[in-house]
């Protein structure tokens, strides 16, 4: 299945224009659609439309969209070079605005390659325990999504000890099977289940933006997000995802800023 296919995005008669349909399965445990659904889905669009590879792109939270809501995604080349594109995808509910993700997009043939990032020594996926989900989990994008504890606290050892600030999971996507940029998007947003293992309490956040910078695109059946928070202060937390090949290719990077949130059993109306 292609990322497409994976989001249900269907396309219109306006190249530029195509349309997500948020459904539960697209959905955080609380409703709204999850940030890295929406960044993969207009990340996806983009590379589409300029029939280009995704480089960089980082995407603004602007609001929540809720099932059964539309999103509208409208694609702008603004600027296309010889290897080059730049562009942005605005992602629309009506007249209220979700999200907006500005992007770069193209290959260059270069003699000038490497990696310097050092990716942690955990044991293979299937020797980690499964991740733990709560109930408001059921019929949400956690349902498409089998996560591993690679280095990372259950909930119920999240007793308030603060941890390092690094923790890691294994990610595999069993409906969306091609290491694209779009996948990366979806396991790229998880610096709020590192903001609770920072912290060691039962917390995470809202995202506010993602960025997603790809580095290489090989086979993998699983990808180790190894989560790094680099700061709590002010209400809001700030980290970074080096996202792994089972092999040790770096494919990428992730980064984040969310609004510090505990957790709470019902989470209000309007809440993600």
């Amino acid at each position: 299945m292609d990322a497409l296919a994976f989001f249900g995005m269907e396309s219109t008669s306006d190249p530029n224009h195509w349309r997500l349909p948020v459904v539960p399965t697209l959905c955080s445990g609380l409703g709204a659609l999850f940030g890295g659904c929406g960044l993969g889905a207009c990340v996806d669009a983009l590379e589409r439309v300029t029939g280009r590879q995704l480089v960089w792109a980082t995407g603004q939270y602007l609001s929540y969209a809720r099932p059964p809501s539309v999103i509208d995604i409208r694609i702008n080349e603004v600027v296309r070079g010889h290897q080059v594109s730049q562009a942005r995808a605005v992602a629309s509910v009506g007249d209220d605005e979700i999200l907006t993700v500005n992007a770069a997009l193209g290959r260059r043939e270069v003699p000038h390659s490497g990696a310097w990032a050092e990716m942690p020594v955990v044991a293979p996926p299937l020797e980690c325990p499964p991740r733990e989900l709560l109930d408001r989990h059921e019929n949400s994008i956690m349902d498409r999504i089998d996560m591993r504890m690679a280095d990372a606290r259950s909930f119920d050892d999240l007793d308030g000890t603060p941890g390092t600030g690094r923790c890691a999971l294994w990610v595999r996507l069993p409906g969306l099977l091609d290491v694209s940029a779009a996948a990366l998007s979806i396991i790229g947003d998880y610096v709020p289940f590192g903001i609770s293992q920072a912290l060691g309490a039962r917390a995470g956040g809202n995202s506010l933006d993602n960025t997603l910078r790809v580095a290489h695109r090989v086979p993998t059946e699983w990808i180790l997000a190894d989560i790094r928070v680099h700061a709590i202060a002010d209400g809001f937390g700030h980290g970074l995802v080096h996202l792994w090949a089972e092999d040790g290719t770096l494919l990428g990077t992730a980064s984040q800023s969310t609004i510090v949130r505990s957790w709470r059993e019902d989470p209000p109306e309007g809440t993600r």
